[in-house]
């Protein structure tokens, strides 16, 4: 028995290759949409991949089953009441079937959704099983969160999760390893939980949310961590029951012209412009926004744009170009229409215009701060941020509901944007300058000024009346 585990940070997902070395059959639990990794270690093993394991309806990312199965023939395992639209073998709980030596049993695990299952896996000669695939119910030292179908049913898979995690602590050997598939990063745990991507039955006794406490008390724990998640979220289970479409191949970008590009932002495609921040700001195509190209590009994506709309893409290397579409495709949105053919060179050849704004570090800020200096700082945090400790006077729009409360923005003054270390002030002020509005980013954050020992402010009192509690990605 060999078990792989596959991370992607941005997305918090995790994955698992399960290899029987007698047979030589191979299991993949809760794949990605881009399955390469999985045919390479099939590969690596002499495996033939048979088995695909689905937990739940995923919420977070578009399931690579699909794919998965047009390339393999494989079986498609989950619980019978996901009513999955395409086919794939349906399991109760307590439901046991074989791949190779390896036995799994299905353990209903309601709670992060309704038709949540976990996976127990054991050898021909065991007589206890070694691992659970956890999926989004137990965490390691966490749960999944159970507010994603709304809040109707938020009180009542809540409840449910509770007992989930009961039956597993109480029921389950110390000894079983704990795979889940939501980690750090995830927008799919209920608050923060740790960087460790496995953990065991015998550990969660000790640090499991469900372990010490009363369902009540639980409860109210779990449903107090809930922050806001990315806006594709809600498209994410009708896809993954549906079906999503087999690409087959990652899409293409075409190479556009400067002209092309700029006839198709002027009909409404955006422009989705990845460079470093310091490049942009310094000098940008006129309503392009800036989202850094890093492991969250695709989650931010996903909550500032409408979801699976054309865009456009500024990025100027193949290998970062196809990283943004890899990201992209996970999350459902497939329609990326091309790329600015040589970059920014090519723009400024072609005599378009270009803009730029200001960037200052945290000492100039608080010297125009100090001075009475006519701007405005923007706070584009989380809520839970803002509330632990703000800059006195300034405003709080969480930067995932900015393009909805545009316009209650001050208009009349300089606009200094600000986060926690500058990612997400970046691309807040590239949305704002959109607009017109003189901005300036914040090099460094809210935590620099507070090191300096200069004058924060806590709680929500100051906040912008539009403010709600709101999560990103856990960036910097």
């Amino acid at each position: 028995m060999q078990i792989e585990q596959f991370f992607l940070d941005g997305l918090g997902h995790q994955s698992y290759f399960v290899t029987d070395g007698t047979s030589g059959m191979a299991t993949v639990v809760d794949p990605r949409r881009d399955v390469d990794i999985y045919l390479q270690a099939a590969k690596r093993a002499n495996a033939r991949i048979t088995h695909i394991l689905e937990t739940h309806l995923h919420n977070d990312y578009v399931t690579g089953a699909r794919e998965l199965v047009a390339q393999t023939g494989a079986t498609i395992v989950s619980d019978a009441e996901t009513h999955l639209h395409y086919p794939f073998q349906p399991v109760r709980d307590g439901d046991r079937f074989q791949v190779g030596e390896l036995g799994f049993q299905a353990m209903s695990s309601p709670g992060h959704t309704p038709e949540h299952v976990s996976y127990l896996l054991s050898s021909s000669a065991d007589t206890t099983p070694r691992a659970l695939f956890s999926g989004g119910s137990m965490l390691v030292g966490g749960a999944g969160r159970t507010d994603l179908l709304g809040p109707s049913m938020t009180l009542t898979l809540t409840r449910l999760q509770y007992q989930t995690l009961r039956r597993m602590l109480d029921t389950l050997p110390g000894s079983v390893v704990v795979y889940p598939t939501h980690g750090a990063g995830s927008f799919c745990v209920a608050s923060a939980v740790s960087s460790t991507t496995s953990t065991t039955i015998g550990q969660e006794r000790l640090v499991s949310p469900a372990a010490h406490v009363s369902e009540e008390e639980f409860v109210k724990r779990q449903i107090a961590g809930y922050t806001a998640y990315p806006r594709y979220y809600k498209y994410m289970h009708d896809i993954n029951q549906e079906g999503p479409r087999v690409l087959g191949t990652l899409p293409q970008l075409l190479a556009h012209a400067p002209q092309e590009i700029r006839e198709q932002m002027l009909a409404g495609v955006p422009l989705v412009d990845g460079r470093a921040r310091d490049a942009y700001a310094h000098e940008h195509i006129p309503g392009s926004i800036n989202i850094e190209l890093d492991s969250s590009f695709g989650t931010y994506v996903g909550w500032l744009l409408p979801f699976n709309t054309p865009l456009l893409l500024m990025i100027e290397d193949e290998e970062g170009r196809r990283e943004a579409v890899v990201q992209l495709i996970r999350i459902g949105y497939e329609q990326a229409a091309g790329y600015l053919d040589g970059g920014i060179a090519a723009w400024k050849a072609a005599a378009l215009p270009v803009e730029s704004f200001e960037r200052i570090d945290i000492e100039t800020l608080h010297q125009r701060w100090a001075q009475g200096s006519r701007m405005a700082i923007i706070d584009v945090r989380r809520s839970d941020e803002w509330q632990e400790g703000h800059i006195p006077d300034s405003l709080h729009f969480h930067l995932g509901d900015l393009p909805q409360h545009i316009d209650e923005l001050p208009r009349d003054i300089p606009l200094a944007i600000i986060c926690r270390g500058g990612y997400r002030a970046a691309t807040a002020a590239s949305i704002i300058a959109a607009t017109g509005r003189a901005v300036m980013a914040v090099q460094g954050g809210v935590p620099d000024w507070a090191e300096r020992g200069w004058p924060i402010e806590t709680g929500s009192a100051l906040s912008s009346p539009v403010v709600h509690d709101s999560s990103t990605h856990a960036h910097p």
